[in-house]
């Protein structure tokens, strides 16, 4: 074996609370909501808006993700399995051995995540008539954390790794076969770090005049990102094989696409992105 190369064999289980394995995936998920959130938080106190407000929307953001994440990836990548299965979508035990075991979510779609998140958002400004575009700007700020410590949690699973290396180097995951590969997840975590060091230095310039700036770059940078290391990856599903770009890159191009024309257009936008927050500060929210 290379020096360059890794032998990566970690057990995905941390520890088990009677039969209910409780996994690192899971546990990096959570810190990297609370680690969001607290960017969040931060800035929210920063501009004087009361944290109840974030709060109430942090609910709105967790069904969200956790919803969309699980029926996107049940109606991207396995549609007709579940189809057959329904109430595998929102049920987390299996039948392993002839008994039912806890498994959790065995699979969670990012894309369907994001789609959950921005339809959590728009239905917590609409109930409390706050601006859609102010508050994405600032959800933005924390998402990037999240997100690769969502990818830190793929890569103690083992899953979700790229395409084998020239042998010299890379990283072996070890549960799955003995093949130098791509560590894809640590790639895209790295690359989310990133992004979200930019949006923050973007947030701190106070150069930005228009909501829904910050927000644009964030989908240009995150999902351009997760477009270009889907080449290094492994595909998730047969059917990928014969296409020419996969699922993952497919599901990317719109928000891409979304964030180039709101920026192009944001001039024109002016009207329905513009919103007061201090109107927040000192209120309570019910």
């Amino acid at each position: 074996m290379s020096l360059a190369t890794v032998l990566w064999d970690a057990n995905p289980e941390m520890i088990r609370i009677g039969s209910v394995p409780v996994r690192y995936y899971g546990v990096l998920f959570a810190l990297g909501i609370i680690l969001g959130y607290k960017i969040v938080s931060y800035v929210f106190q920063k501009e004087r808006i009361p944290l109840a407000y974030l709060d109430k929307l942090l609910l709105y953001i967790i069904v969200g993700t956790v919803l969309g994440a699980r029926l996107g990836h049940c109606l991207f990548y396995e549609f007709d399995y579940y189809m057959q299965h329904p109430l595998e979508v929102i049920i987390p035990f299996a039948k392993i051995n002839g008994t039912y075991e806890y498994v959790g979510f065995m699979g969670l779609a990012s894309h369907g995540g994001a789609i959950g998140v921005l339809l959590a958002i728009y239905l917590y400004c609409r109930k409390y008539k706050i601006g859609v575009f102010w508050v994405l700007d600032k959800i933005a700020l924390g998402v990037p954390v999240a997100g690769a410590f969502i990818r830190f949690g793929n890569f103690m699973n083992s899953e979700i790794y790229g395409k084998p290396t020239n042998g010299t180097w890379g990283v072996i995951f070890a549960n799955d076969d003995m093949i130098p590969r791509h560590p894809t997840q640590l790639y895209e975590a790295f690359g989310y770090i990133l992004t979200g060091v930019f949006l923050w230095f973007l947030y701190r310039s106070h150069k930005i005049k228009n909501n829904g700036v910050i927000f644009a770059y964030f989908l240009i940078l995150m999902f351009t990102t997760r477009f270009v290391l889907e080449f290094f990856k492994e595909n998730q599903v047969a059917f990928e094989q014969d296409m020419l770009f996969n699922m993952g890159q497919w599901l990317s191009v719109p928000f891409i696409l979304i964030g180039i024309a709101m920026l192009v257009f944001q001039n024109k936008m002016t009207k329905i992105s513009r919103y007061d927050a201090t109107k927040l500060i000192g209120t309570t929210i019910k």
